[in-house]
């Protein structure tokens, strides 16, 4: 199930977050799956990108949030809540 989505600041691809543990990166135009973030231990509810584009930011219930590259799909930082909690949203600003 996915649990949420969102353009891109181009507007070319869609992130999606899921209940699978993963967010998946995906063309507008073709459909197709381009890149999967996919070190998380527990749903993604939301994820979002940099405003220039270049990083994806995902929040899930394992109580991580993870700073990703969007061109190689590599997980750059880790943010944990040590308090046991949840990652419900994940946004830029």
């Amino acid at each position: 199930c996915v649990l949420s989505a969102v353009f891109s600041p181009h507007g070319q691809e869609v992130l999606t977050a899921s209940e699978d543990g993963t967010a998946k990166l995906w063309s507008k135009v073709s459909g197709e799956c381009l890149r999967t973030f996919a070190e998380h231990g527990d749903w993604v509810r939301s994820a979002g990108f940099s405003e220039d584009g270049q990083e994806v930011l995902t929040a899930s219930e394992d109580g991580t949030a993870k700073l990703w590259s969007t061109e190689s799909g590599v997980c750059m930082r880790t943010f944990e809540d040590r308090g046991g909690g949840c990652m419900l949203f994940a946004m830029f600003s």
